[in-house]
């Protein structure tokens, strides 16, 4: 397990888990490709909310092109982030849209590195 974190120190909580699940049979070797492969891939929560209130302030729906849901962003940008409500609870849930994001990127990561 510390050797997990020598490689990817940053991760925490759900998504720190759901890592740790997926590459729990993996070698040294395997787990360094997983986060060369993982880490410029995944969304730092800081930045999903960063977006977000950015959004909230100006274009809303940015935080939603940025997890790759894009028709969530369309509905967002052409609604106004659904009258700022949906804005609003992005606003809250912005740790939720990045773990699912960042569990999505890591299950794809995983299956790169099975391949490999």
């Amino acid at each position: 397990m510390s050797k997990f974190f020598q490689f990817l120190p940053e991760l925490q909580g759900r998504e720190l888990a759901f890592v740790q699940g997926l590459t729990k049979d993996y070698t040294d070797e395997q787990l360094m490709t997983f986060a060369n492969i993982y880490r410029p891939r995944r969304k730092d929560p800081q930045m999903i909310l960063l977006v977000t209130l950015i959004g909230f302030l100006g274009v809303a729906g940015i935080q939603r092109f940025l997890i790759g849901q894009i028709g969530m962003g369309l509905l967002y940008f052409f609604t106004w982030g659904l009258c700022l409500i949906g804005t609003i609870i992005d606003l809250i849930n912005y740790q939720d849209l990045a773990t699912e994001y960042n569990q999505r990127m890591a299950a794809e990561s995983a299956m790169l590195v099975k391949s490999m």
